[in-house]
This record gives structure tokens, C-alpha cells and sequence, in this order.
């Protein structure tokens, strides 16, 4: 089925008196992505609103927020009544437990299939980004992007595969040539340039004096955190440092242990890593050089009877290795 054929049926699902809502974990690709449905049933619903449930720290999220003008909603905020029909991007519903909160008519991801329960699916695991999807979308639909929708997709391709260095096609690369002339490219510089704020700076100064560095791989562990967003910070750094080809690096937020990992793409990969390693504890997987786990800390303790900062940091090192055999590298 081709995407002009895919998006008829995607099209079928919605009558002019819709109101529909759309529940992502916000992040450049899936707000990207989220933008380009709202622009595709644009006129064809009654309503249409972009919910998220995460908290957005991150400078280039907020930047990104403001400067596309993409008019996310809380999802606290929202009542779930006051909406007919529910569509996740860049994600699936067994991914977190705020999306299990609704019935989906539609999912559209790029991640492997995990959850497939909804009237209308599109899951492209072999593509980099959803928002090249959603370019693919509104390029057999004829339409053209307005230049904020267009940075916001092109910010969502580079985000989702790291400037084309990790798990990126030629899809990807097409769709953002495709962007690019329809794109405000200072959109796109002012996201990219907002990297980090004060306390970014320090959180990764005490993770670069705290690191431990075992067979190429970072570990590092920060007890309890406020920003999750900052975990990814380190992550994608400590992968830029010379021999190093694996970062694992984790916090404890809200009673959650949370987990990312970053390779370089040569190895066993990250998703299956932490799938294997920590699916039993709570949601774990992801793509060849990126994972992300969100475990809960009750069955965790059940496994180590403790869950204070050095056994939590112990358990990763020791579930890593054990997954990978101890030669992960």
C-alpha cells in the first residue's frame, strides 16, 4: 500500500464533527509529527488538540515549543469526555502508562512494533524519524508546509537520527531535502543552538566526576533527579568521548528508575539490550544505538531488597553485562 492509499484510509477514520485528540511524549519528533496530523485534518474535523504528559526541561524542546508555535495542551489539563477519537505519533500504546489511558483509532510510529491495537496503524520501524512519515503524509496530499511546520519536521528527522549518523535511510534524508525549501531555517538554528542551561552544565560536570568506565562503556548513576531530559544530556555526550561506545546513564524520578542508553551502532543493539535486560521491570526498548527503560522501583527492590543510589547503580553495570555476556563492546 502506498502513502497515498495509506492515507485515505487514515482519512476514512474521521468525520467533519471529530473531535479528535492527539497524545504524545513530547520530544522534537513526535511534536513535529503531531503538527503534521493537525495540519492534515485540518478543515476535515471539528477539533483537533495535541496533548503531552512529560515534563519538557529540555532547552531545544522549549525552544522548539515557542518558536513553531506547535500549541501543545497538558494532558492533565485535557478532559478526556470533551474528545470522540485518539491518535498516538512516534510512539505506541504499551510505551508508557499515560497512553494506556485511552482506545487509539490511529497509531503512527517509526519504533518496532510493540503495540499494534487500533483501527488504523502505520509503524515503519526502518525509518529514522515518524516526522518522515508525516512528510510522506503531506507530500502525496499535495500540501504545502507552512516554514514553521517544515522546521519542526526537519528538527524532528535531524533530532530522531542525530544529524543522519544513527539509524537514519534515505527516506529520511529525501523527506528533509523535500523540507528544506519550505523550512525558516532559523527556526532551525535558534532549537539547535538552545543545548543547555545552567544546570544542564552542572549536572553533566558532576556525571563527568562520577562516571564509571568499564570495557568502553560509561556508566553513571544520579540517584534522584527533577529532569529526566538530563539523562539524555550526558548519554549522547559521554558517546562523544574517544574508545567509548556504549553510555548508560540513569536517575530515579517520581518512584521510577529510568534508564537511557546510547551505542555507536556497532554493536548488539541498544533497544534489544534493554529489553533484556529490564522488560520485566517495567517498559524497556528502543532502536539499534538508543534505549530507554522506565522501571518500577517496587520489583526492583523485590530482585535486590535495596534501592538506594550505589545498589541501583551496581544492578544496572551487573544487568548490563549479564544481558550482553559481559562483550557488549
Amino acid at each position: 500500500m502506498n502513502n497515498r492509499e495509506k492515507l485515505n484510509q487514515f482519512f476514512s477514520l474521521f468525520k467533519a464533527g471529530s473531535k479528535v485528540l492527539i497524545v504524545i511524549n513530547a520530544d522534537p519528533d513526535s511534536i513535529a509529527s503531531a503538527m503534521a496530523v493537525k495540519r492534515l485534518l485540518w478543515r476535515k474535523v471539528s477539533e483537533v488538540c495535541i496533548a503531552y504528559f512529560n515534563k519538557i526541561s529540555r532547552p531545544d524542546n522549549l525552544a522548539m515549543i515557542e518558536y513553531t508555535e506547535s500549541g501543545l495542551v497538558l494532558l492533565d489539563d485535557i478532559k478526556k469526555e470533551n474528545f470522540d477519537q485518539f491518535v498516538v505519533v512516534d510512539s505506541q500504546p504499551d510505551h508508557n502508562d499515560r497512553f494506556s489511558e485511552f482506545s487509539y483509532d490511529a497509531i503512527i510510529d517509526h519504533h518496532p512494533l510493540t503495540c499494534d491495537n487500533a483501527t488504523y496503524v502505520d509503524i515503519r520501524s526502518d525509518y529514522g524519524a515518524c516526522s518522515t512519515i508525516m512528510t510522506q503524509y503531506i507530500k502525496s496530499k499535495k500540501i504545502k508546509p507552512s516554514a514553521k511546520l517544515a522546521a519542526a519536521l526537519m528538527l524532528g528527522i535531524k533530532t530522531d537520527t542525530s544529524d543522519f549518523t544513527r539509524q537514519a535511510s534515505l527516506k529520511d534524508i529525501r523527506a528533509f531535502q523535500y523540507l528544506y525549501q519550505f523550512a525558516d531555517n532559523n527556526i532551525v538554528i535558534k532549537v539547535e543552538r538552545a543545548a543547555f542551561t545552567q544546570e544542564d552544565l552542572d549536572f553533566l560536570g558532576s556525571a563527568i566526576k562520577q562516571r564509571k568506565l568499564i570495557h568502553n562503556r560509561v556508566f553513571f548513576h544520579a540517584g534522584n533527579i527533577t529532569k529526566p531530559d538530563e539523562l539524555v544530556v550526558v548519554a549522547d555526550f559521554f558517546l562523544t568521548i574517544v574508545k567509548v561506545n556504549w553510555s548508560v546513564i540513569s536517575g530515579v524520578y517520581e518512584n521510577k528508575l529510568i534508564i537511557v542508553i546510547r551505542n555507536d551502532g556497532l554493536r548488539k543493539g541498544a533497544g534489544n539490550t534493554a529489553k533484556e535486560a529490564f522488560s520485566m521491570y517495567g517498559s524497556a526498548g528502543g532502536h539499534k544505538t538508543m534505549a530507554r527503560a522506565e522501571l518500577d522501583l517496587k520489583l526492583i527492590y523485590k530482585e535486590i531488597k535495596s534501592v538506594n543510589k550505589k545498589a541501583l547503580g551496581d544492578w544496572i553495570i551487573s544487568a548490563i553485562e549479564k544481558t550482553a555476556g559481559k562483550k557488549i563492546e
